[in-house]
């Protein structure tokens, strides 16, 4: 995981690390295509579509929710798919067809009575510049596109849809002091 310590998001003297903003976070957003996915858009003769997401990434959501943490789901595209998955995973939060993903973001804050601070946010193309700068804690996938990763405190090693959520989950609940609770392990 490559992370910023002063890079573009820098706010110059007395900016938070990334450890310390991932203390802060009580809410976690994602962009399906691209990020839970490899971006890949399959469609068979019938026109039905096919997504391919990672069981580890799963996880990973999974544990952060066990940890207290909501998770939310806010895409520009609509996708049976991604209801589907959703719902397995337990995410209730799912906004899909979402041009101005900021607006989405501010009911959000107002639902849970959060700050930008308290919301980390994981995106990977220019339609997600504005909710990377915005968010307390920003990542984007290794293959995301250079607009997204410049605006990032955190480039994960992984690939969207290849385990980068969990990367960024891992890196959330460890920096937090959450992850002993959620994995019933010591970092020691």
């Amino acid at each position: 995981m490559k992370t910023k310590g002063h890079g573009t998001r820098g706010k110059g003297q007395g900016e938070k690390t990334i450890t310390e903003k991932a203390k802060n976070i009580r809410l976690l957003v994602l962009d399906v295509d691209g990020v839970m996915t490899d971006g890949s858009i399959i469609l068979d003769n019938e026109g039905n579509e096919f997504k391919r997401f990672h069981v580890r990434d799963g996880h990973g959501i999974k544990m952060i929710q066990k940890a207290g943490i909501t998770v939310a789901i806010i895409t520009g595209r609509k996708s049976k798919v991604v209801e589907i998955r959703a719902k397995e995973l337990g995410i209730k939060e799912v906004h899909q067809k979402i041009f101005r993903k900021s607006e989405v973001f501010d009911r959000m804050l107002k639902k849970y009575s959060c700050e930008n601070e308290n919301v980390a946010f994981m995106g990977d193309d220019v339609v997600d510049r504005e909710l990377l700068k915005r968010a307390g804690l920003a990542a984007a996938p290794s293959d995301a596109e250079e607009e997204a990763k410049e605006l990032a405190d955190i480039v994960t090693k992984r690939g969207g849809g290849r385990g980068a959520v969990r990367e960024f989950t891992d890196f959330i609940l460890k920096s937090s002091g959450l992850w002993k609770k959620v994995s019933g392990e010591s970092l020691a």
